[in-house]
């Protein structure tokens, strides 16, 4: 078998494919159509970064059974192409878990004892050790976003130093945080509390900007922020305006929301301490996820098990045609209850009403987690390892089945309850293939729950849905279709309407503007 390496890789990678019998072509930096032009030779392609697997290599890679990428990330691979074609996608998460906590750890110490710029006075020939005057550590609160992997990771050594730690992570058990000694807060404790706050949490809507013009006046007087995560989670201009007004003591960054930054006004603050995104980058982590993918690479191609794969499950399940559908309805069921969740999350239901084909219970569940946790995790999530993220954060899933329903064959209800509300949405697929959202919370009403989705709450009277309409057609979004549910005439209604296209946060704050109209969410499915 013939395994093609695209990307520049640690030889140990190369070693250990070619001890194990395959036949090993290094080409790091092929162009996209010369890649395409010859991957149909080939049973595996490993990659990194650079290489960008479109669905277009991966239907001329005929003889292709799975694709390893030394790294975490698969955002440059087409894994729902791959999944089609039931090529299996695998990864390496956590092979730089340890690299990039530490790296948080190097800038944290370096923003606080100032190290890169006393470094830089002193080549200059110059001995100023007043205007360097540093922070220690000891005895510091330090608030963590994101307790994921490297979150907790970032604990551990922060506990190291004395400090004492509190975190924010919408799906983490406070069972689990408190065992690893942090203390589980609402992230106003963290702004109101923290002397350095860092950030570990994936990119989206929830996230961007999430240290920006609203959040940053809330932090401590002199606060130190570091982000090693994602460009856009903390607002660039925000915290350089704070920076220069001496909120923020210092802000110490790895990733920028454009890469490479170019003449930034950032890198040009004394108060700022910068790498170009380093946070994996060491012989390590390198050697590590090298190691690890061609190791779990060999034993899938030889069938001696399976580790690390983004989509097996899929390509094992999902594509049973009775099965399918129901997954795809769990699944985008938990999206939208991540999507729409308010507070801190405690408890999931799952409700099956009806007749079901075997392997469902545990199929769905498992999409429904995967639903929830994709939306909130920087980790790589898929349907091998949600259940166990689920365990690991102390997050449970209750299953019932059984019973009819007394207006569809099948039923999902998936029930999420948080410390602040209890919210339920209901699914049915009708047909073979057909998949419907048919309940929200009371209300009922039928909607494709597919692409994009304005959801929002409004007094029942003429009227609400034309202005509402007026604002998305002044903004050049057009509308698809609509649903309207009501508890009584003249009280309050929930609308959901479809749209072609994303709706910024600008449009939403217009309008939640409206009079009568509140609880305005975009959603995307």
């Amino acid at each position: 078998m013939k395994i093609l390496i695209s990307d520049a890789i640690e030889s140990v990678c190369t070693e250990l494919l070619t001890s194990a019998g395959f036949e090993v072509d290094n080409k790091p930096g092929i162009k996209p159509a010369d890649l395409k032009l010859i991957i149909g030779g080939y049973e595996a392609l490993v990659v990194r970064s650079g290489t960008q697997v479109t669905a277009d290599i991966i239907a001329a890679g005929t003889r292709l059974r799975a694709i390893g990428r030394a790294g975490a990330g698969v955002d440059n691979i087409d894994v729902e192409a791959a999944t089609r074609r039931g090529v299996i996608v695998m990864n390496t998460p956590g092979g730089n878990t340890v690299s990039t906590a530490e790296h948080t750890m190097s800038l944290l110490l370096s923003l606080a004892r100032n190290i890169p710029q006393a470094n830089a006075s002193l080549k200059e020939g110059k001995w100023d050790r007043k205007k360097y005057t540093g922070m220690e550590l000891y005895g510091k609160t330090v608030g963590i976003i994101g307790l994921g992997k490297i979150g907790r990771e970032v604990a551990v050594r922060c506990q190291s130093f004395g400090m004492t730690t509190i975190g924010y992570d919408p799906v983490l058990g406070a069972d689990v945080a408190s065992r690893q000694n942090i203390e589980l807060v609402a992230l106003e404790a963290i702004y109101a509390r923290s002397d350095i706050i860092t950030v570990h949490t994936p990119l989206n809507d929830e996230t961007k900007n999430l240290l920006g013009t609203k959040t940053l006046p809330l932090c401590k007087q002199g606060v130190r922020i570091i982000n090693c995560a994602r460009g856009g989670i903390v607002d660039e201009e925000a915290i350089l305006s704070s920076l220069e007004s001496g909120h923020v003591g210092g802000y110490a960054l790895d990733v920028f929301v454009k890469e490479p930054p170019g003449d930034h006004p950032l890198l040009k603050h004394p108060h700022v301490v910068a790498t170009p995104h380093l946070g994996a980058s060491t012989e390590e982590a390198q050697e590590k996820v090298a190691r690890q993918i061609a190791e779990q690479l060999s034993d899938v191609l030889l069938e001696r098990g399976l580790s690390g794969a983004v989509n097996a499950e899929v390509v094992r399940s999902a594509f049973r045609p009775d099965l399918h559908p129901f997954m795809l309805l769990g699944e985008k069921l938990g999206r939208l209850h991540a999507q729409l969740m308010s507070g801190k999350l405690k408890r999931i239901t799952l409700a099956m009403s009806g007749s079901f084909p075997s392997g469902s219970s545990e199929a769905v569940g498992a999409a429904v987690l995967k639903g929830i946790f994709s939306h909130v995790l920087t980790e790589p999530v898929n349907l091998v390892n949600a259940p166990l993220i689920a365990k690991e954060r102390g997050v449970q899933l209750e299953e019932t089945t059984g019973g009819e329903s007394a207006a569809y064959t099948h039923l999902l209800a998936l029930t999420v309850q948080t410390d602040r509300e209890r919210r339920m949405f209901a699914g049915t697929v009708f047909g073979s293939s057909l998949l419907r959202l048919v309940q929200c919370d009371d209300y009922h009403l039928e909607v494709n729950p597919e692409g994009h989705l304005l959801f929002y709450r409004n007094i029942d009277r003429p009227g609400m849905l034309a202005r509402v309409g007026s604002e998305l057609a002044s903004a050049g979004i057009n509308i698809g279709g609509l649903a309207l549910g009501r508890d009584n005439p003249g009280k309050n209604a929930l609308t959901i309407v479809s749209v072609d296209s994303a709706i910024p946060a600008a449009v939403l704050g217009k309008l939640e503007a409206i009079e009568g109209v509140y609880e305005v969410r975009a959603v995307s499915l």
